[in-house]
């Protein structure tokens, strides 16, 4: 797609994973490339390999905050209880797993 640009790569399938899922997670549409490449090591340059985490340009400066915040660790926000059904959750979730209400 044009008008994407990289912001994230890693030889770890599993990490780009879970950045996408940050991502998708804060609303932001995330494109994957190479996930299937790592078995070319060797013949394609390692550059060219490492699956990639790819955004839409107007939306690097967030995505790239979140990733820092989750690489970090400062993601962790205080938990807090859902006013409709009264669920504990973790800070990191935005709406209640349990009847589906935002964080107010």
């Amino acid at each position: 797609m044009s008008g994407y640009v990289r912001v994230f790569a890693h030889s770890n399938a599993l990490l780009v994973s879970h950045v996408r899922n940050v991502l998708d997670a804060a609303g932001i549409p995330v494109e994957l490339r190479n996930m299937v490449l790592g078995g070319g090591a060797g013949e394609l340059p390692l550059g060219e390999c490492e699956p990639e985490v790819w955004v839409a340009a107007h939306n690097r400066e967030r995505a790239e905050a979140l990733i820092q915040a989750a690489m970090s660790g400062a993601a962790d926000a205080p938990a807090w209880r859902c006013p409709n059904c009264g669920e504990a959750l973790e800070g990191v979730f935005d709406t209640c797993w349990r009847c589906g209400t935002s964080k107010t």
